[in-house]
């Protein structure tokens, strides 16, 4: 029996709007630090509070972006969030106070929980659910490419002396020949809703929530690498070459996409997302370890830590894929939105808990010990999805 056809021109386009989104955004991540510090002459906390505020209203907005998706036709509400969004890069470049820049960082937040969820929808509803978990991988594969040149490219221009005026209207291109693509993408009709009473459910897939749990564990120590690992690095007595952490672990979450991808669609989510998760909790240990083995042999401490990257990668690119499916397969077609606007949330919030979790322990103790204990919550995640949420998904699994 053929194949049903995945790539698509509105796949394509998708696809390429989904890259020149994440782009423009992780071009400017490595470089609002500096921003904030040179521009208005920001102390650290202040900075961390002014740029956490785009987290937590991309964290408010995405259960009732769901809902919204649920309700209405999604595509005009994609394209809404996207031109927002990449509106937001041009009123960076007017802001002139740090209150202005502060708002414009909430309403960037805003438009970046509503484009994602929007964008991951849509990008569901345009390709065969026979092939979702392989098509899903190749749309994840736009974010983790773009995580990987986005940062670097930004670092290169501002060490190369480019102003920020500029950094900023590189954004806003980057987006805006997004928004164009977006724009192409042609959506199947929207079968229409029966309206129901507002409830918990429309914004909450509430099947959803015990694997939402078991994301957020997951998701903990991803937040405490993304964010501290650099720092951790320099305290082990690594001090240089860091950025390849983050370029392997993005070939890693590249390599993997595929693969799992397409085990997902052959039916063996349950079976992907638990390969996954002991990867990720041997990696974990094992980074946590680092600091004891630069001490013994600085060079096979070296090679382990950048072999980490790029096993901790493969481990949470071959859960990605498995666990959105998952959410997506517990959830009639009429709340595909509000499904992955659980998923996402689940993982937002897990991050935020990272980041928070991560410098405490960092503060307090050392990094090792933040790894130590991130490493145990995936041993927690993996007792809790084989005995819980395998079971679950499987009794209330529709497709």
């Amino acid at each position: 029996m053929a194949k049903e056809r995945l790539v698509t021109s509105s796949y394509c386009y998708i696809l390429a709007a989904n890259f020149l989104l994440y782009f423009g955004f992780y071009l400017l991540m490595p470089v609002l630090p500096f921003y904030l510090t040179e521009v208005f002459n920001t102390g650290h906390a202040t900075v961390g509070i002014v740029l956490s505020c785009y987290t937590i209203a991309a964290l408010t907005i995405r259960p009732f972006s769901g809902y919204l998706l649920d309700t209405f036709a999604r595509k005009p509400l994609y394209l809404l969030a996207y031109f927002v969004f990449t509106g937001i890069f041009a009123g960076y470049l007017l802001a002139g106070t740090l209150t202005l820049f502060t708002i414009m960082r909430v309403v960037h937040g805003f438009a970046f929980g509503t484009v994602t969820v929007s964008g991951n929808t849509v990008v569901i509803d345009i390709m065969p659910s026979s092939r979702r978990g392989e098509g899903l991988g190749y749309y994840g594969l736009a974010n983790n490419t773009a995580m990987s040149v986005g940062p670097m490219v930004g670092l290169f221009l501002h060490d190369g002396g480019v102003s920020f005026d500029i950094l900023f209207a590189c954004s806003l291109a980057s987006c805006a020949l997004g928004f164009g693509f977006a724009s192409l993408v042609r959506t199947p009709a929207k079968v229409p809703v029966k309206r129901e009473p507002i409830s918990l459910d429309r914004f909450i897939l509430l099947k959803g929530v015990p694997a939402g749990l078991d994301l957020l564990l997951l998701s903990i120590p991803y937040g405490m690498t993304t964010t501290y690992v650099a720092m951790y690095a320099r305290q082990i007595g690594i001090t240089s070459g860091t950025g390849l952490f983050f370029t392997l672990m993005a070939v890693g979450m590249a390599i993997s996409r595929i693969f799992s991808g397409r085990q997902v669609d052959k039916g063996r989510i349950v079976a992907v997302i638990s390969l996954g998760i002991y990867l990720v909790c041997l990696c974990f240990f094992a980074l946590s370890s680092c600091q004891w083995l630069m001490g013994w042999h600085p060079a096979v401490g070296r090679y382990v830590f950048f072999g980490i990257a790029l096993l901790l990668g493969t481990g949470f690119g071959t859960m990605f894929p498995a666990f959105n499916t998952l959410f997506v397969n517990l959830a009639p077609n009429s709340q595909r939105g509000t499904a992955t606007s659980t998923y996402l949330t689940s993982w937002d919030v897990g991050i935020g808990a990272g980041l928070l979790i991560g410098g405490y322990i960092g503060q307090i103790s050392t990094f090792n010990n933040a790894y130590l204990f991130g490493a145990c919550l995936t041993v927690i995640s993996a007792l809790i999805f084989n005995l819980k949420v395998g079971p679950h998904f499987e009794k209330h699994r529709l497709r």
